[in-house]
C-alpha cells in the first residue's frame, strides 16, 4: 500500500472539479522532490526500468520537473510500490514514482508518448510482462549453475532461459525459433557486446542456442562442459566447440507471454 502524497486542498479541488462537471487539464508539466530514506542518491535511467542503464543520479532533497510520466518496473520504495516512472528532463532520464514526492499517489504529469526503445547495450524487460527483472534472472541463473548431468537441462537451453525470467517455459518450439519469433525492436543481430540478462542466439541449421549473459562477456549456458551441466562460458567457446553461428541478442521477448 502507498503512502498518501495527496494534500487536503489538491482533494477538496478535485471534489469540486467532479461536482461542476468539468474535466481538470493534466499539466504539461508538474514538480517533485526527491526523498530517498538513506539520503543517498537517486540513480537516474536511461529507460523506466531497474535494468536499464544509469545516466546519472539526482541529490536526496532536491527539486525536479517532470514533464511526463509512464509504466515501467515495479518499484518499491519510500512511498510505497508503484510502476509509475518520471522523465525528468534535466537528467534526460527517468526515476522511480516511488522515491519523489509530488503530492499525489498517482500520475501528475502527462504520459510519455515517446518513451525510448533500451539503449543496445542495456537489458529490460520493460513493457514484456516477464516475472523477473534481469538483475533477478541473472541472480537467479547463478544458483543454478552445476556440472553433473541433469536430465532437465540436457538440451533444454530455451526453457531454461524462460525459467530464469519467472516462465516454466518459451512459448517457442526450438532456440532458432525463438529467435525468429521475436520482435524486431528488442534484437540486436550481431552484436556481441550482450548486457547482464541479455538472450544470446546461435544457429546450427536445426534447434539452434540460446543463453543468457551475466554480463563482461560472460554467459551461463546448459551442455558446452558436459551434458546435463549449466557452466559459465563465452559466444567464442560456443562457436569453436559446437560450430554455431552466432546470430546476435535479444531482450529477454518469450512468445509464452504474447
Amino acid at each position: 500500500m502507498r503512502i498518501a502524497k495527496r494534500s487536503l486542498g489538491i482533494a477538496a479541488f478535485a471534489a469540486a472539479i467532479a461536482l461542476s462537471g468539468m474535466a481538470p487539464a493534466m499539466a504539461a508539466a508538474s514538480n517533485g522532490t526527491v526523498h530517498t530514506d538513506s539520503g543517498a542518491p537517486l540513480t537516474v535511467r536511461s529507460a523506466p526500468g531497474t535494468g536499464a542503464s544509469s545516466v546519472g543520479t539526482i541529490a536526496d532533497g532536491t527539486a525536479i520537473v517532470i514533464d511526463c510520466q509512464t509504466t515501467g518496473d515495479s518499484v518499491t520504495g519510500k512511498y510505497g510500490t508503484s510502476t509509475i516512472w518520471d522523465h525528468v528532463p534535466a537528467s534526460n532520464g527517468y526515476i522511480t514514482d516511488t522515491y519523489v514526492y509530488t503530492g499525489s499517489d498517482g500520475r501528475i504529469a502527462p504520459d510519455c508518448t515517446n518513451v525510448p526503445n533500451p539503449p543496445a547495450n542495456t537489458c529490460s524487460t520493460t513493457g514484456l510482462g516477464d516475472g523477473k527483472t534481469c538483475a533477478q534472472a541473472v541472480a537467479y541463473a547463478k544458483t543454478r549453475v552445476h556440472t553433473n548431468n541433469i536430465d532437465s537441462y540436457n538440451g533444454w537451453c530455451d526453457r531454461i532461459n524462460a525459467q530464469n525470467y519467472g516462465f516454466s517455459a518459451s512459448g517457442s518450439t526450438t532456440a532458432y525459433v525463438h529467435w525468429t519469433q521475436i520482435p524486431a525492436a528488442y534484437k540486436h543481430a550481431g552484436d556481441q557486446n550482450v548486457p547482464a540478462g541479455g538472450l544470446a542466439f546461435f544457429s546450427n541449421g536445426g534447434s539452434g542456442h540460446t543463453m543468457i549473459s551475466i554480463g563482461g562477456g560472460q554467459f551461463l549456458s546448459n551442455d558446452i562442459h558436459g551434458a546435463g551441466s549449466y557452466t559459465q562460458t563465452t559466444i567464442s567457446e560456443i562457436k569453436s566447440k559446437w560450430g554455431q553461428t552466432y546470430l546476435g541478442w535479444s531482450q529477454p521477448w518469450f512468445k509464452v507471454n504474447h
